[in-house]
């Protein structure tokens, strides 16, 4: 699907998440090499050109509100999701986005390339041995299940006053306690265009 057929399918949602022009054509190539990628390397389960939108793009831009200071870390990004997708529309903030798998890191270094996003890099390691020169200020990850697993591997990154948001499905997966200094500020469901299936955002920061 060629990138212009892309941006009209943004254009509907431009206004209401904050989309610009820029981030529209951006989000558009990104769309199209992500389909183009996805035959050869398996980048995404989702493989409908109509469910990659609310499925990828728009449940990316659900933690916009919530993010904290001018760092992001992305950890197990995948495909970019959601680090990618935020950096397109914030740009005053630098992302960093993690994978231990080489074929996501080489799919989103071209993307970031040729995008000439510079506020973005793409790092090839897991988060275990990943060690950064600068914490972040806001850790996010959608490939937890549980955020006190999250926490455990995540808390090394993490900069004093910063927080780490966690994108759940039901609600009930924080009632499991979470170690150490950590606890839940707030647990906000979000709501996608078309999509039906029960989603939350964790904040998540030092007590």
């Amino acid at each position: 699907m060629a990138s212009e057929v892309w941006a009209t399918r943004l254009q509907p949602y431009a206004e209401a998440w904050g989309l610009d022009a820029r981030a529209c054509e951006v989000l558009a190539f990104y769309l199209d090499e992500l389909l183009r990628w996805n035959r050869v390397h398996n980048l995404t389960a989702v493989r409908d050109p109509a469910q990659l939108i609310p499925r990828h793009v728009l449940d990316s831009l659900t933690l916009s509100p919530y993010l904290h200071g001018d760092r992001v870390l992305d950890v197990g990004t995948g495909a970019g999701l959601p680090g990618f997708v935020l950096a397109v529309v914030e740009r005053e903030r630098s992302f960093c986005l993690l994978d231990s798998a080489a074929k996501r890191i080489r799919f989103l270094r071209n993307v970031i390339g040729r995008t000439g996003l510079h506020h973005v890099e793409a790092i090839h390691a897991r988060i275990e041995d990943f060690h950064p020169d600068a914490p972040y200020t806001t850790v996010l990850s959608r490939a937890f299940k549980a955020p006190a697993d999250m926490l455990a591997r995540v808390e090394h990154t993490v900069a004093p006053g910063g927080r780490v948001l966690a994108m759940l499905g039901q609600r009930r997966v924080v009632d499991e306690p979470l170690p150490g200094p950590w606890s839940y500020q707030r647990v906000d469901p979000v709501t996608i265009p078309g999509e039906t299936a029960e989603r939350h955002v964790a904040i998540i920061e030092r007590t």
